[in-house]
């Protein structure tokens, strides 16, 4: 299979998890936006739908979708969204696309994450894939130098502002051998609105297309 071919076989088996009246929170990215977009074929059977991102708040609008706040809907029943790295451990590395603060609140709000990926994204050691910290911007510089602190090279994300308003810094050749340790230390830096790496809620499912088939691993 094509790339795209696998991120569509990805998402396309994650309907299945979708049952009567579920409550969904979509992610964002062009994995998701698959799975949007086949999303119309099962609309009897959604509740309500809360979007990760403004971009995929238009898209599912585009559809007819009507999108809620999470505030009106309370906690999730489903989370759907892909990744950036992935390991064995259900542990992810996310927000290559800039949307990582309310992807985490959402994951962290659903019952169950379930994690769309082609077979590139799986990795031993999460860490190739730059590492994305939402900043606020006064903080900038500030949390790049403690960054620094753990042997990544932090880049601002020029020209970048996220859906809150704040900015992102990227940090490069990291080897995260402790996900869970390494997401607790850099959230606690002053600045730090949210961490890229979600090791304390991770995936409760990997659904992982490669050139042969689609696998699926749960926790």
């Amino acid at each position: 299979m094509h790339q795209t071919e696998k991120k569509r076989a990805a998402a396309l088996a994650a309907l299945e998890y979708v049952e009567d009246g579920c409550l969904l929170g979509v992610g964002t990215g062009s994995t998701v936006n698959y799975f949007i977009d086949a999303l119309p074929e099962i609309r009897h059977k959604i509740g309500a739908l809360v979007a990760s991102s403004e971009a995929t708040r238009e898209r599912l609008e585009k559809h007819g979708f009507e999108v809620s706040a999470l505030a009106e809907t309370g906690d999730l029943d489903l989370y759907v969204d892909g990744a950036d790295e992935a390991n064995k451990h259900f542990h992810l590395i996310k927000g290559g696309g800039g949307a990582l603060t309310r992807e985490k609140v959402l994951a962290g709000a659903s019952r169950k994450f379930v994690c769309i990926i082609d077979d590139s994204k799986m990795v031993g050691t999460l860490g190739a894939f730059p590492l994305p910290v939402e900043v606020i911007p006064m903080a900038r510089s500030f949390v790049s130098r403690r960054c620094i602190k753990f042997r990544g090279q932090p880049v601002w994300r020029d020209g970048f502002v996220t859906d809150n308003g704040n900015e992102i810094i990227d940090i490069y050749n990291l080897q995260i051998t402790n996900p869970l340790e390494m997401e607790e230390r850099l959230s606690r830096i002053p600045g730090v609105v949210t961490v890229g790496l979600f090791a304390h809620r991770g995936a409760d499912v990997l659904i992982i297309a490669d050139d042969k088939e689609v696998r699926t691993l749960k926790k």
